[in-house]
Parts: structure tokens; sequence; C-alpha cells
């Protein structure tokens, strides 16, 4: 893998040779972007490597021997950069299983709201010979890092780029939990839960539960209680630097959640560790790209309300 792609300044950096495709599996849209961006990477000289769950959702609509298809592991340790073609829950995957190997990453929305994947399917090849040409802005976000902890013993672990959610899980009734950062007892609390969350995160459950919007260049770690029995409890940020420890007191079906995507069983004793993660990720947006400008047009800021 070329690590000096994501490290070093455009004017000086060696252009990708070896591009990842990465697309949202079971959309047909995105199977024709994946398709779109085989052949004209192919056509400008570059090497092409499809996850290999993407190349599956190709199926017979593509020359599968035309590319090679690998697992996330293989893809990390042979590309230069990689492509993410789909919405946040995708470019959310495929970013925690980037993380290790500094593999720089490209979104292209084809969700909803599309916070990480900020290039339309129209402005594809446009913004790609941009990128490709090494005029980009490159933005670095941080991850967390988080393990489960049952009789003081780790049960699971996991990266998370928006979040790690404790909550009650299915039953109705709230949780309660214990609270420390580096190690000082902050509060006990009966809620619906609590979110950890990044800056990355910010936009995304968080915002929900009323947390603060964070700058991306903000170094801190957001604590949103879900539905606090206490109203005054509230959202609080703390460093990046702190470690933060949820005990679960009593619970009946509580778990924690990582990105939303991947779920782990808690019990009452149990504790969930989490501190900033020695891997980041690094996103490759468009020349003129604004977090701001990005704001507005997602929260539709200062459009008029609709008259009745």
């Amino acid at each position: 893998m070329n690590n000096a792609f994501p490290r070093a300044a455009p004017d000086s950096t060696p252009l990708p040779r070896t591009i990842a495709l990465v697309g949202k599996y079971n959309s047909q849209e995105a199977a024709a972007s994946i398709r779109l961006l085989a052949g004209y990477l192919h056509e400008r000289g570059m090497t092409v490597l499809i996850e290999e769950e993407t190349a599956l959702n190709l199926g017979s609509q593509i020359e599968l021997r035309t590319w090679a298809s690998g697992n996330f592991a293989w893809l990390g340790a042979h590309s230069d950069m990689a492509i993410v073609v789909g919405g946040d829950g995708t470019m959310l995957n495929a970013a925690r299983q980037f993380a290790r190997y500094r593999v720089p990453l490209i979104g292209v929305n084809q969700g909803r709201l599309g916070f990480l994947t900020d290039i339309a399917r129209r402005d594809l090849l446009a913004c790609l010979d941009e990128l490709l040409d090494g005029r980009f802005v490159a933005e670095t976000r941080m991850l967390l890092d988080a393990e489960v902890l049952r009789d003081g013993r780790p049960i699971a672990s996991n990266l998370a780029l928006n979040d790690i959610v404790v909550d009650k899980g299915a039953t109705g009734r709230m949780i309660e939990f214990e609270l420390l950062i580096n190690g000082e007892f902050i509060y006990r609390l009966r809620a619906d839960g609590l979110i950890v969350a990044t800056s990355t995160g910010s936009t995304a459950y968080a915002l929900s539960a009323n947390g603060p919007i964070l700058h991306p260049q903000v170094s801190a770690i957001a604590l949103v209680p879900l539905c606090p029995h206490a109203l005054s409890n509230r959202p609080i940020l703390v460093g990046d630097t702190c470690e933060i420890e949820i005990h679960v007191v009593y619970a009946t079906d509580s778990r924690a959640h990582f990105d939303g995507q991947v779920t782990v069983d808690l019990k009452s004793g149990d504790y969930v560790a989490i501190r900033r993660s020695a891997y980041s990720i690094c996103l490759l947006h468009p020349p003129g790209y604004s977090y701001f400008a990005m704001l507005r047009q997602k929260l539709h800021w200062s459009e008029r309300p609709k008259e009745h």
C-alpha cells in the first residue's frame, strides 16, 4: 500500500494508481455507478479492485474477470485510495474496515442525507478528474475505540466513526448506569441510554437527541443522554484524550451499538470503556468543499418556511 498518499501535501503527493471500489449492497444505482467508475478508471490507466460483496452485487452485469476482487483486508493492503458509493451507512462500514490501513476515502452519495458521501452521482466523473489529478481537500476524522468488559474481561471490541451508544434495548424500561471519565465518577443516571459521539457523529443520532454540532476540527467527544430521568442532565463535551467508562448498574435488555451497525448485548455489571482510537480516517473532498455549506444544504438552513 502507498502510505505516503494520505500524508503528503497535494502538490508533492504521488498520484494514486490502485483504487478500490466499494458499493452499497443490493442497490442497482450503486452497481451502475461502480460499473461506470471501473470503466472510467481503467481508461485512465488505473488498477481497479472491487470489494467482494460489491462484486457479487454487480453479478453478470460486468465482466468480473476484468477486475480483481477481495475482502477489506486485502483491499486495504493493496489500495492507494477507495471510492465508496452509497449512503453514510456504507461509508461508516468502509471507514471502520479501512482505518487500520490508512487508505483515504472518497464518498459518492447514493443514499439520503449524505453527510459523509458528498459527491453527487451527476458530478461523479468531473469531481473524480480533479481528485485523481491531486486537487482535493483532505480532512482527517477521528474514530473511537471501545471495549465491552464483563467480570473485568473483554468480551467484544470495535471501532466507531460516528458514535457508540449504550441503550435500554427493546424493553420499555430505562437502564441505570454510572459514567466515569478518566476514572473519576461523574454521575449515576436513569435514562434510555447515552450517546458517545465524535464530531463526525454529532450530526447523526446525537443531533436528534439535542446534542451539539461539532466542527470536524474540534478535538472533542460529545456525551449526550437519551431521555434522562433527571432533567438537569445535559449534553457535555470532553477532550479527545479522555477515557470514558459506562458501567451498567441495572438493565434487563441493554445493548451497546457501534455506528448503529454492530450490536453487543450487555448485562448488569458490564461496562463499556471508550477512548480515541489510534487510527483516523482521511476523507478527500472536491475543491471548494465547505463543511458549513454542506450543513446548510443537508439541514436546510436559510430556507424560507413553506407557505400553507
